[in-house]
């Protein structure tokens, strides 16, 4: 089974970045209510602390409990490996480059004196623009061209485009939102073995191209889905594509090809393997998207 998932929670729980690294209220409720340390001889040695709940232990017990949650699922996921004849792929979305019009003539010398979180690279005749919910990063042309980079799904690089486009029309500009489209889609996912590069592109050289010492991946096109593959030895794939069902569908494609040249994963290859899925799995709970919108006019949304 083949199944599309989105690169944020991922990385949140492989930097412990998430809603539990803050104490709470009731877990602080304490700290100011410690009972005094007794005095003590010189040769002895204090007793330790009888609580965690100190400031400089809160985020280390709970680094402690994510670790000790990530293990209980490598565990799981251990047992997944040697039972499942189907493995289950998961591909990560890293990247959805958007790009839109807004119909208009941009000053962009003003917009970089007027607008938030903007920079003007003179050299390439554009402003880039910065924005957190969704994180993007727009590049705007005075012919009104806007390029946005950083979303993980087709969703939310829409949502970004559309608040690009409420943020310049806020400057002073008769903004229409024309010409959406998805651009690009990075994917990326990493398959249960080893993969034998060499004899994969001989045999498929018509569509392979592999010069180890220009790139150490293989690179293999597909023109239907259209979609660019890169080939590691280590069973890594990355993903370029028009879409993110492309995506999905390249990976469909591939995986019966690559799994003909399988090869076992040395110990520790299968040990980084195993903990990179389980951080995956440990990380897919339901994702909150913010897809409020009352803030963009409706004439922005046709």
């Amino acid at each position: 089974m083949i199944r599309v998932t989105s690169s944020i929670t991922a990385e949140m729980a492989a930097t412990g970045d998430s809603a539990t690294s803050a104490a709470t209220p009731h877990q602080l409720q304490h700290i100011n209510n410690l009972a005094p340390m007794p005095m003590m001889g010189k040769d002895q040695v204090p007793p330790l602390m009888q609580t965690d709940l100190a400031p400089s232990r809160i985020k280390e017990v709970l680094a402690l409990d994510h670790t000790q949650a990530i293990k209980e699922e490598l565990s799981k996921v251990e047992e997944e490996v040697t039972e499942d004849v189907d493995p289950v792929i998961d591909i990560m979305i890293n990247n959805v480059v958007s790009s839109f019009s807004v119909a208009c003539h941009l000053d962009l010398r003003n917009i970089a004196r007027t607008g938030n979180n903007v920079e003007f690279r003179r050299e390439n005749g554009m402003v880039t623009m910065k924005i957190r919910r969704p994180p993007t990063t727009a590049s705007i042309w005075s012919s009104g061209k806007i390029t946005c980079t950083g979303s993980t799904s087709e969703i939310q690089a829409k949502l970004a485009a559309r608040r690009i486009a409420r943020v310049i029309q806020k400057l002073g500009y008769s903004v229409k939102f024309k010409n959406f489209r998805i651009v690009n889609v990075l994917g990326t996912c990493t398959m249960p073995f080893a993969i034998k590069i060499t004899p994969f592109s001989q045999k498929f050289r018509n569509r392979a191209s592999y010069e180890p010492e220009l790139h150490p991946g293989v690179t293999y096109k597909i023109d239907d889905p259209k979609a660019t593959l890169k080939i590691f030895s280590t069973g890594s794939i990355t993903v370029t594509a028009p879409s993110v069902n492309n995506v999905q569908s390249a990976i469909e494609h591939i995986y019966p090809l690559v799994s003909e040249f399988g090869k076992a994963r040395t110990e520790e290859e299968m040990n980084e393997y195993l903990e990179l899925k389980a951080r995956r799995h440990f990380s897919q709970q339901p994702e909150e998207e913010d897809s409020t919108d009352s803030d963009i006019p409706a004439d922005l949304w046709h």
